[in-house]
This record gives structure tokens, C-alpha cells and sequence, in this order.
């Protein structure tokens, strides 16, 4: 109501006289409070201070990458859902940990070094160097002082020569990169029978008790989840594009302002005639491959039609085509290609050209120059550009307009009317489906649902359109009644009785090859069908089957001499019963190429599992106390 009183007599000399001592107020105590949190001592860690500044900015840090994350769509009702406070409190405490630690241990990094790492960051070079300008932009675009990031990347230092300290004499050895690496591709096949519950439906007779037990057991599955329903103002800037009136000069101004985005590099337009070589053919191959490109090549130059010759011997998928390969600029092609097409002239033939794919000849059969497009061919494109973003710019300030307008407890519809406005609701919907007539990510929905009933949203962004958002209702979570489910309960529960007899089936079934019975055999008595696998890895899977728990332990499990598993396995598909057909070891060749790969991959789980158990020993071991809650 008190904002609303003040919208509606902004002027009056009443409001002025409020706003007064709402400021003298604001500034005698809020000051304080804001300068007393800063001074208040949050924790003790080992005996020494997490202060209200150190927490404020871990706080601050965090909240600012959760918003870079959420972009339009971030409303500060998140900071309870992602428990901020806890985290940046939690973050701090470990970094007075690992200091302290790195301190015991006579750990420190020098300016040189802090100097070093930043100038070696990749994010601040130009062509390879260091740049100031590029270094204070990119600082800029994230919202962070010099002195911040040099904070946060001391911190790094630090932390990365603990972690060398720490793990100067964790290896990882022979053995065990063979190993992860076998475990990782040597390969299996099985054959596999499929009981289908499809088969045993008919046979099905539900009982009333049995179903209500199984309910009663499922209960959960029939949970209806938490749901909203929400009101919203859509403020779409293309309703505003009438509004924009553009002058020359804006244009003009925009495209003396941007010219680098009009200007396009230099292309060459090129046919080539590829005879293919593999990188690590044999010299007589290679040999071979050359003379006979060496061949065409003189033909080529005695004025042959360059496309008939490509027609006749080209490898490559241009062949067809007579080898055309279009315009084309820097960064298309293979780098060798690359660099002598763009070395020749017009009309030039090259010598041969080895690449990855062979030996090339290649044609240039014209030339575009580096060039900026002329205003006048890029005129309309700029002048979408400016209507788009000024249209944007005029639908964002109306919804700003209209947020300010609102009372903050007025209901969206009502101040839709009195603003001949139309606002639109949504049916219910939970937090994993998309929001009806909107769509929108879960990031959005995840805003949506941290605001309580009644309470609206700031102006969000979505897919360039402005909104503003009310809760209009919510449902709480609720596990329905047997009745109110009974179509959906019937069909789960006869699909359950069908499975189960599959199951038991199959286990008759499997029950009787560990008596000794034949498989194809007794896959013909119960008629049903045996299948083979192809090979596959313990992260691979048997498309036939599909997702099956348990699968890739028990198959990679059974041998020639135990070629069935003890139980029967099963999915949403049925019943399966496996059985052992071949194992296919490891290629030796191809381990050698990759070991040095699996060996940095097996370090780096043991460095971040070794220093996670080093961090919570120090936990355990610290003497931490809060005294003040976070807020």
C-alpha cells in the first residue's frame, strides 16, 4: 500500500517529505548495519577470522556467476533454493584451510609468479602476448577489479603448488593403466533368449485385492507432483516496431561504427583432383599414388579441361562436380591445401599438394579479394539490426514501466484491465513440464516455482520477448486416492502380473539349461527366439535389449565354463535370460597409442579423490566455530 500511495502522489509535497526522512533513516542506520556486518567476525577457523568483508564477497562472487548463468530469467528468490549463504561460508572455510595448510608447509607465491600466470592467460593475449586493453576488457565483461582477480588467482597458485606438493609421489603405474584400459575395451558377445509379457496378457486375471495391495506398494509412483499455475504480461518488442524512425545518419553511424562485421576475406574459388593416400602408407604406395598424379598433373598443364580431367581421376567427393569446390575462405580447408591455394593466381595450376587425405592438384579458377560491402548492400540489414534492438529496447522500458506501476499486491488480471492490458493464464503445470504457451527452459520453471502464491516476478527475458509473471495458484504435492487412478493403476498392474510371469518363465527356463538341457532346444519347446549379440564394451550396450541393469557386470562375469548367469535379468522390455558366447581382449597396438591418455585420465580421479580426503580430514581435524549466522 505505501508504494502504492507514493506512485500516486510522486509530486505531492507530502511524498517529498517522506522520501526525506525515509533517506536520513536509510542512511543513519541501514549505513551502520551495512558497516557493522562488514566489521562483524562470521567464524574462526583454527583461530582465525572469517570477516563479514571476506563473506560478503564470497557471497557476492557466487551470486553474480549464478546470475551470468541464469542471464533473463534470475529473480534473487534463487539464493535460498541454491543455499548461497551456506556455500559461500562453506567455500571460505576450505580456503582458510588449504592457506593455513600451505602456510605449515612454507608455501607462498611470489609477484613474479602471480605476474607470470597472468600474462601467460590465455583469455588476456592478442597473437600470442600479453595485452593490457584485452586484459582490463575481459576483467570489464566479468565484473571484477584487477585486484580481485589477482586475489582469485593467487588463491590458485597457491592451491595448485599444494596439490603438487601433495601429490609428488602418487603415481600411477603400468599395471594400472592396463588395466582401466582393458576394463574399459576389451569386449563380450552373448547370445540371449526374450520372454515377452505381451505373451502372457491374455492370460492375466486381476483380482480387486491384489491390486489395491499393489498400490498400497506403489503408492509413490502415482504421486501427483508439486504444480503452478501462473498469470503473465507478454511485451513483445515486435509490437512496438512501428514506433522506430530511423534517420540516415543512425545508419550510417552504425555501419561506420561496425565496419569490420561488413568486411569479407579474401576467397578463392578452386577445383581440385584428389588421389587418396593414407598418412601412413608405404613409401611404394606412396610412390606409386605419386607417379600417377605426377601424370595427370602434366596433362593439366598441357591445357587439358581441368573438370573432365577431375571427372576421370579424382577420388574425392567433388568428383562429380568436376572437382568444384566453390569459394572458399582461410580456415576451410586443410592447412597445406589451404596455404598453397592462397599463394597462386588466378588460372594457376599448383604442383602436387600432400595432405591427410593424399596428393591434391589443384586449379584456382578465380579470385575475390578482401573486401568491405558496400552501405548501400548492407543498408536493410542494419536497418533491421537498429529497429530490432531500439523495438527491444521500448518493450523492455514499458515492462519496467508496468512493474513500477504495479502494486505489489495487486492481482496481475485486475492490473492488466485497468491498463488494457489482456494478461494470459496457464493451466497447471509442474516444475519438468514445459510452461503452456511458453515453453521455456528449466532454469525458468526453477524461478517460477521459488516464488510463493501472489508474487510476481521482475521483467524476465525469454527468447527475446519481455514478461512478467504471477503466481495465480499452486498445488501441493499430493498421492492421489485408489479410484482417482484406477485406469492408469489397471494397466500397471495387469502389465505387472505379465511380467512377472515372464519372469517366471524365464527362470523355469534358465533353471533347466543349469540342469544340462540344450539351448536352441529348449529356446523351440518354449517357443521363443534366440538372439546373438555383437561384441560390446562394459560402457556399450545390446540394442535388442536395450537399457539393462545389471547387464554389463554379469556378462563380462560368465567364461566358456560358466557360460549362464544365476539369475534372470530384466527391463521395462521383459525377461532375459544370457548366455556366454566369446570374449575379445584388448588391441595392444592401439593401447600403446592411448596409454599416455588413459595414465593422465587415472591421475587426475586420483589427485581430485585424494585431495577431496585431504580437505575433509582437515575439516575434522580443525577447530571451526560460527559466531555469527550468515546473512
Amino acid at each position: 500500500m505505501l508504494l502504492s500511495l507514493m506512485r500516486k502522489h510522486a509530486k505531492s509535497w507530502l511524498i517529498k517529505f517522506l522520501i526525506a526522512i525515509i533517506a536520513v533513516v536509510f542512511i543513519f542506520y541501514f549505513g551502520y548495519s551495512f558497516r557493522a556486518k562488514q566489521g562483524l567476525k562470521i567464524a574462526l577457523v583454527n583461530g582465525e577470522v572469517i570477516s563479514g568483508i571476506e563473506y560478503q564477497k564470497a557471497y557476492w562472487d557466487l551470486l553474480e556467476g549464478l546470475r551470468r548463468q541464469y542471464k533473463n530469467v534470475w529473480d534473487d528468490n534463487l539464493i535460498e533454493v541454491f543455499d548461497l549463504k551456506r556455500r559461500a561460508l562453506d567455500n571460505l572455510i576450505n580456503q582458510k584451510l588449504i592457506s593455513q595448510e600451505a602456510i605449515r608447509l612454507g608455501l607462498e607465491v611470489t609477484e613474479s609468479e602471480l605476474q607470470e600466470a597472468i600474462m601467460d592467460y590465455a583469455a588476456f593475449q592478442i597473437d600470442g602476448r600479453f595485452d593490457l586493453g584485452r586484459y582490463r576488457a575481459v576483467l570489464d565483461q566479468n565484473r571484477m577489479t584487477a585486484e580481485d582477480f589477482e586475489e582469485e588467482m593467487a588463491k590458485e597458485l597457491l592451491a595448485g603448488k599444494l596439490r603438487q606438493f601433495l601429490f609428488a609421489f602418487m603415481t600411477v603405474t603400468d599395471q594400472e593403466v592396463l588395466d582401466q584400459y582393458t576394463y574399459a575395451n576389451e569386449k563380450t558377445k552373448i547370445s540371449f533368449v526374450h520372454f515377452k509379457p505381451d505373451a502372457f496378457r491374455e492370460s492375466i486375471r486381476p483380482d480387486q485385492a491384489a491390486m489395491k495391495d499393489y498400490f498400497e506398494a506403489h503408492k509413490e509412483e502415482y504421486r501427483v507432483p508439486e504444480k503452478i499455475k501462473v498469470a503473465y504480461l507478454r511485451i513483445d518488442p515486435e509490437a512496438f516496431t512501428d514506433q522506430v524512425k530511423l534517420a540516415d545518419r543512425e545508419i550510417e553511424t552504425y555501419y561506420e561504427y561496425n565496419i569490420e562485421t561488413f568486411k569479407e576475406p579474401k576467397q578463392v574459388k578452386a577445383r581440385h583432383i584428389l588421389f587418396k593416400l593414407r598418412e601412413d602408407a608405404s613409401e611404394e604406395k606412396d610412390k606409386a599414388v605419386r607417379e600417377k598424379a605426377e601424370q595427370v598433373l602434366k596433362q593439366a598443364r598441357e591445357n587439358k579441361d581441368f573438370a573432365a580431367l577431375a571427372k576421370e581421376y579424382s577420388e574425392g567427393p567433388t568428383k562429380d562436380k568436376g572437382g568444384d569446390l566453390g569459394y572458399f575462405a582461410k580456415g576451410r580447408m586443410v592447412k597445406p591445401f589451404e596455404e598453397a591455394a592462397f599463394r597462386m593466381k588466378k588460372g594457376d595450376i599448383s604442383d602436387l599438394v600432400r595432405t591427410p587425405f593424399g596428393y591434391h592438384i589443384i586449379y584456382i579458377e578465380d579470385i575475390k579479394e578482401e573486401r568491405a560491402k558496400p552501405l548501400e548492400e548492407v543498408r536493410e540489414e542494419i536497418s533491421k539490426t537498429l529497429v530490432n534492438s531500439v523495438s527491444a529496447e521500448l518493450a523492455h522500458e514499458t515492462a519496467l514501466s508496468l512493474i513500477d506501476q504495479m502494486p505489489y499486491d495487486a492481482a496481475l488480471e485486475k492490473f492488466a484491465v485497468e491498463n488494457n492490458l489482456e494478461a494470459t493464464h496457464t493451466e497447471y503445470f509442474s516444475q519438468d513440464e514445459p510452461i503452456p504457451g511458453i515453453g521455456g527452459d528449466q532454469k525458468l520453471r526453477q524461478t517460477l516455482f521459488s516464488f510463493e502464491k501472489g508474487q510476481s516476478s521482475e521483467v524476465l527475458e525469454i527468447d527475446g520477448k519481455f514478461y512478467i509473471f504471477q503466481i495465480a495458484d499452486r498445488q501441493t504435492s499430493f498421492l492421489p486416492e485408489m479410484k482417482d487412478v484406477e485406469s492408469e493403476l489397471g494397466e500397471d498392474f495387469t502389465a505387472h502380473l505379465a511380467a512377472e510371469a515372464a519372469k517366471a518363465a524365464a527362470q523355469g527356463f534358465l533353471a533347466e539349461l543349469k540342469a544340462g538341457k540344450n539351448w536352441d532346444e529348449l529356446a523351440e519347446q518354449n517357443g521363443v527366439e534366440t538372439q546373438t549379440s555383437d561384441f560390446f564394451t562394459r560402457t556399450g550396450s545390446v540394442a535388442e535389449i536395450g537399457y539393462l541393469p545389471d547387464l554389463q557386470e554379469i556378462a563380462f562375469s560368465l567364461n566358456k565354463a560358466e557360460p549362464y548367469p544365476d539369475k534372470v535379468l530384466g527391463n521395462d522390455k521383459g525377461a532375459f535370460v544370457i548366455r556366454w558366447e566369446a570374449k575379445e581382449g584388448i588391441d595392444h597396438a592401439q593401447f600403446d597409442k592411448d596409454k599416455e591418455k588413459y595414465r593422465f585420465s587415472l591421475m587426475q580421479t586420483k589427485h581430485r579423490q585424494a585431495f577431496g580426503k585431504w580437505i575433509e580430514s582437515l575439516k575434522n581435524n580443525a577447530e571451526i566455530k560460527l559466531l555469527n549466522p550468515v546473512t
